[in-house]
């Protein structure tokens, strides 16, 4: 059996985790602030963040306002606006980065990886062909090209959710 290396993912298993659910958190927090908290679209029912702790350049994650752990508990209009959230963001990301392929997937539960167990999230990763390269292999190292603000930036001027 082999063994995959994510050095990089110690920053989040180091973080300071408070009580409060940091999705939340990032809704609440005023529009104003979207460039801080790094929000990157906010609808009626769903929203999108980057994530702080990336697995590759781009990786955002689409979660519904309500603060709910499984799809079971989404209303209809909910699963609705977060598949069309979805499919914006894809598209949004095709255009500003140009990426080769994506990974899209929910973590449901402890055991299948969620480190927010308790409000659902689906992670939107893009991936590009070579991603993976001698600098995780061999230094343990990831090599981010640019900042999440720089990304956020380019993705949002392409992204067209919510329609208004």
């Amino acid at each position: 059996m082999g063994t995959l290396w994510a050095p990089w993912r110690i920053d989040y298993i180091l973080a300071e985790k408070g009580g409060n659910c940091f999705l939340c958190d990032s809704f609440r927090a005023p529009p104003e602030q979207d460039d801080e908290t790094l929000v990157l679209s906010r609808g009626e029912r769903v929203f999108s963040v980057m994530n702080r702790y990336p697995y590759n350049t781009g990786h955002v994650m689409i979660a519904p306002v309500r603060h709910v752990p499984s799809l079971a508990d989404l209303s209809p209009p909910e699963c609705m606006e977060l598949m069309e959230a979805l499919n914006a963001h894809v598209e949004a990301m095709k255009a500003s980065l140009g990426p080769d392929g994506f990974n899209v997937g929910i973590n449901l539960g402890k055991a299948a990886g969620a480190g927010v167990e308790d409000h659902l999230h689906v992670h939107v990763v893009p991936r590009w062909v070579g991603d993976t390269n001698y600098m995780q292999v061999t230094a343990q190292t990831r090599v981010m090209p640019e900042s999440l603000v720089a990304t956020r930036f380019k993705i949002k001027i392409s992204l067209h959710w919510p329609k208004k």
